[in-house]
């Protein structure tokens, strides 16, 4: 079972699996351990990775890159608008209104949506993993931003689907950080003592990321977060080019944005130099040659100056840090350490505003970089069966406040009410009662918009259906369970009808065995749940917390349809399921689903199809260079001249043609093509390989029959060892040795008077196979062992053995009693690997 987490990153991404006992993050086929969040698409493949971003100024407009943003996200959103004139490539709208990109692909145009997108890088890393691991992948762990609403994380979730992969849990980046820093620790406080606060600072390409951790021995708890997603590498970026390109007009009268390929290189160049001023103060050059219209332009630039033009960002920098603190409630001086991770978190002036904030001085124990797939990696560990890990429970939090909203039946209007306030613990369940006599619809929202990052506060609607009165009329009684899962999204998870059923006057309340034992399973499911998931033994009791839906109104109801009694029947209870209809505000049908996940295995089969054309091309390419060396190197002496002046021809017209007309042909093409080289070829090649091979086969056959030599010389010696041989066994022998040397000898003479540029006169297959019939007659005969002499049997008396010789009864061995061997062997049962986060 693969377990294997995935940090799915802005501009780069990172692959971690467990295996040997550890984390490992793993390198992709340029043995990098990073691969570039690009997608680019050809007139015959796609290609994914380092080998997208390769082609990210040769083939702009059709390399993608930065579309993490996009997820959830309609065409028609402000924010897609916006950031649609700062892009290379294209945008479209797809049917249903969300945003897809548009690109040319097999030579047609094509719009593909945001999720097909993320399909395919994540396709790309699930073989990384694949090819690491050397089996399949299936389940993982895969990070999202902690600021991603409902919509984004469906998004990303379908998206794995049609990648063909089963993630365990969408993992918050900061909680990710944080299990990858907590779980290590030994010197935890125990669960009853104070615990530990850490601040985890999170500052990648694309957001900025804060979050309050406190960590007890085997647990951790997130108590709050705060986000910035308009603060991030990319940002700092658009600022340097901006910069740049307001220069090179004035300088060199370029519009450098009209012109995508010259934005792409100077992108490309000033994240260079932000990384260079990091860690340099000086100035610093930025040079590109052939920029726009043959034109070189040059710059310089320092850090002074860089901070200056980047003041209305740093100073967003403490915003988070400050709103972080106020929810957590904690003074500067509980914080133990501020842990910073991510990309850009290496920019001085960043971790400079960090550290006076704080007041102390910025801990970089963990990986900037690779801290969140190794998070995700354990998070799956410890949710794979497949792996032993030490106990270690994640509390999470809801990040924005989720609310519902409902139709009141006693009251005109809308009644509504907070269900997960902000920084609640997820994933966690509630049952909420309502008392309806017809179905109704339930619609959850954020209701805090501005926190929001996203422009709408919608979920969705779930409508609850199969609701009927009871038998007597009054309202019936609806158990509602609704949910925050694993993966931070909101879900109406189940509903049930109450139902009444009276019973004789006078008789005692009860419920049937039946149903007891469905509420208490029901109820041993949900606290199980709770338990594993929040890992808060002080929340089970609010698992089954119970919320009646405006009280007020279900009295009115009650009060208004019950007939006036004197004495009420005693009753018992029966519960319904009751369907629910999901009507979320994103989320693929399951219809496009299938088509999407049908497209990407074909695009899958195109791109292998298309590397083996490739390759096969190569082959060609590869034999003609490799000959064309060889035929006045190695194989000069081959060969002869004529042969030699027509296979170079051969090949000068092969490789003419792979430029021409040969640039573009079937995979069989290609095969055919090297088959006719070969034939060739190949002889020249083969008698170059005897040539070499020859001297030794015949060494080794003639240190063989030397052998053989020595042994009949010995043996007309009389020499005592071989007394047991049959004479005419081992003139047999001899008779076989002087044959294989004659035939030695005379094919050496005839080799040496053959020409090299003819085929050879013996190949070493068939020295080898002459050596192998002389050994296998020989041998048997040369080390024929000796005939085993028996001692001489003892004569008993009845006083015991003759020549003197006493024995006991005790000294004879008995085989009846030997043990059999491999009797004492223990046989050990196979055990799940451990893993070694000591």
């Amino acid at each position: 079972m693969s377990v294997v987490g995935f940090d799915l990153g802005f501009q780069s991404c990172y692959v971690a699996v467990a295996r040997a006992g550890g984390i490992e993050t793993v390198a992709n086929e340029y043995s990098d351990r990073c691969t570039p969040s690009f997608v680019s698409f050809g007139p015959r493949n796609r290609s994914i990775g380092a080998a997208a971003k390769s082609q990210v100024v040769t083939n702009c407009k059709n390399t993608v890159q930065g579309f993490k943003r996009f997820h959830g996200r309609a065409f028609s959103d402000a924010y897609v608008q916006s950031v649609k004139t700062k892009l290379v490539y294209d945008l479209a709208q797809m049917p249903a209104g969300f945003t897809g990109i548009k690109v040319m692909y097999m030579e047609e145009e094509k719009v593909f949506s945001i999720e097909q997108v993320t399909a395919m890088l994540l396709t790309k890393l699930k073989e990384t993993a694949e090819s690491a691991m050397k089996k399949s992948v299936a389940d993982c762990v895969i990070s999202v931003p902690s600021y991603f609403t409902d919509a984004e994380r469906r998004s990303v979730m379908d998206a794995a689907q049609i990648a063909g992969l089963n993630c365990l849990r969408l993992m918050n980046e900061t909680t990710a950080v944080t299990l990858a820093y907590g779980i290590y620790k030994q010197d935890l406080p125990a669960p009853e003592e104070k615990p530990r606060i850490v601040v985890f600072v999170d500052l990648g390409h694309s957001g900025y990321q804060v979050s309050v951790c406190a960590f007890n021995k085997g647990k951790l708890k997130i108590l709050a977060t705060a986000f910035d997603s308009e603060l991030g590498g990319k940002d700092f970026d658009d600022i340097l080019v901006d910069h740049f390109c307001e220069e090179f007009g004035k300088k060199y009268k370029l519009d450098v944005k009209s012109k995508p390929r010259a934005l792409v290189r100077l992108y490309q160049e000033c994240e260079k130099l932000k990384k260079l001023m990091s860690a340099n103060s000086s100035d610093l050059p930025l040079n590109i040659e052939c920029f726009m219209n043959d034109i070189d332009v040059s710059s310089h630039l320092n850090r002074g100056q860089f901070e200056e033009m980047c003041a209305g960002l740093l100073a967003k920098v403490e915003g988070p840090l400050r709103s972080v603190m106020e929810q957590a409630k904690l003074k500067k001086e509980d914080v133990y350490a501020v842990e910073i991770v991510g990309g850009a978190s290496r920019i001085p002036a960043i971790k400079e505003r960090i550290s006076k904030f704080f007041g102390k001085e910025l801990s970089t124990t963990l990986n900037a970089d690779e801290a969140v797939a190794r998070g995700c990696a354990l998070q799956c560990a410890i949710l794979s069966p497949a792996f032993k890990v030490r106990e270690f429970s994640i509390t999470d939090v809801v990040p924005y406040s989720i609310s519902l909203k409902w139709h009141s039946a006693a009251e005109e209007g809308q009644s509504d009410c907070e269900v997960f306030p902000k920084n609640h613990a997820a994933p966690f369940s509630k049952v909420l009662t309502f008392y309806r006599k017809e179905p109704f619809t339930l619609e959850a929202y954020y209701n805090n918009p501005k926190e929001l990052p996203y422009p709408k506060a919608s979920i969705g609607k779930f409508l609850i259906q199969n609701v009927v009165p009871q038998a007597s009329g009054e309202c019936a009684k609806v158990k509602v369970k609704v949910r925050v899962n694993v993966h931070g999204v909101f879900s109406v998870s189940s509903a049930s009808l109450v139902e009444l059923i009276k019973t004789a006057e006078g008789e005692e309340p009860m419920e049937t065995e039946q149903m007891a034992k469905e509420d208490e399973s029901k109820m041993q499911v949900d606290q199980e749940d709770q338990k594993q998931q929040a890992g808060e033994n002080e929340d089970k009791k609010s698992e089954a917390e119970e919320m009646e839906t405006s009280p007020e109104d279900a009295k009115q109801e009650k009060k208004n349809d019950q007939p006036p009694q004197a004495k009420k029947p005693k009753v018992k209870t029966k519960t319904v399921d009751l369907p629910i209809e999901n009507n979320l505000d994103w989320q693929l049908s399951s219809d496009e689903l299938n088509v999407f996940v049908e497209n990407e295995g074909k695009m899958i089969m195109q791109d292998k199809l298309e590397k083996e054309r490739n390759d096969a091309k190569n082959n060609v390419e590869e034999y003609v260079y490799d000959m064309r060396d060889k035929l006045h190197g190695v194989l000069e002496k081959f060969v002869n001249e004529s042969d030699r002046d027509s296979f170079s021809l051969k090949l000068e017209d092969t490789e003419n043609w792979l430029y021409e007309d040969g640039e573009d042909q079937q995979k069989q093409v290609y095969i055919d093509k090297l088959a006719e080289l070969k034939k060739m070829g190949q002889p020249i090649y083969e008698r170059y390989v005897e040539a070499e091979e020859r001297p030794r086969a015949f060494e080794e056959f003639g240190r063989q029959i030397q052998l053989y030599l020595k042994f009949l010389e010995a043996y007309k010696a009389k020499d005592e060892q071989y007394d047991h041989l049959d004479e005419l066994e081992v003139t047999q022998v001899g008779k076989q040795v002087n044959d294989a040397m004659v035939w030695m000898n005379t094919k050496i003479n005839q080799q040496n008077n053959q020409d090299l540029t003819l085929d050879p006169v013996v190949k070493v297959g068939e020295i080898q196979a002459k050596a192998k019939e002389l050994f296998s007659s020989c041998n048997p005969v040369v080390y024929k062992p000796k005939p085993k002499v028996e001692p001489p049997k003892e004569e008993k008396t009845e006083n015991g053995p003759v020549n003197g010789q006493e024995g006991t009864e005790s000294q004879q061995c008995n085989p009846d009693k030997a043990t059999p061997a491999g009797m004492e062997q223990e046989t050990t049962e196979n055990k799940l690997p451990e893993m070694d986060i000591d």
